[in-house]
């Protein structure tokens, strides 16, 4: 499904939050892309960026993909609910167009564990549905998981975090509305 869903969306939609984002990391810094699917477009922007790309994604045939798709970049057959990087080992972690296809329950865990994962001062981006939700339908001629928490819920978890809110809301891309965030690990060294 990866395939045929990115030769018939568009790409582009998105491409304005990752360049805000490479502009808030050091250069060549490490970046987890989690939920990478095919690696485009989000693996692929920041690689040819000179970032060191991390990808991860429970679908094989899509992590090969991504690895012919993306060669500058590292990707690894994972379930988003058990990654298990070291502490501190990224200096961003993106989760774009994937939480709400793993059941909502698990979305702050998932989310922990990124600030886990996150070095001081890290960057984490991610989006999800604007309403509490969930259900299957087809999507693509698959049957697809949508399994949102209600945006509040998700902005409290971070902030739980200690994290330093760079930007939340609703933005519409593509004709699509999602609530994102961008946000930033505080260094458990500086006064909060």
């Amino acid at each position: 499904m990866g395939e045929i869903y990115h030769r018939l969306r568009d790409n582009q939609k998105f491409i304005p939050q990752l360049e805000q984002l490479s502009e808030l990391l050091p250069s060549s810094g490490h970046v987890l892309d989690a939920g990478c699917g095919v690696g485009k477009p989000t693996s692929e922007f920041l690689a040819r960026r000179g970032f060191n790309v991390s990808g991860v994604d429970i679908s094989k045939k899509m992590i090969d993909q991504a690895r012919e798709n993306v060669p500058d970049a590292r990707f690894y057959q994972r379930n988003i609910l058990t990654l298990d990087f070291p502490d501190s080992t990224f200096d961003g972690v993106v989760c774009v167009y994937t939480l709400w296809h793993i059941p909502r329950m698990n979305h702050p865990t998932i989310i922990r564990n990124f600030h886990r994962m996150l070095k001081d001062d890290g960057i984490l981006v991610l989006n999800t549905g604007i309403h509490e939700s969930e259900g299957m339908s087809t999507f693509f001629g698959e049957p697809m998981l949508w399994s949102t928490n209600d945006p509040k819920k998700t902005l409290e978890v971070v902030k739980e975090l200690g994290s330093h809110i760079i930007h939340e809301g609703i933005l519409t891309l593509g004709g699509e509305r999602q609530y994102w965030i961008f946000a930033k690990k505080v260094s458990s060294s500086k006064d909060s």
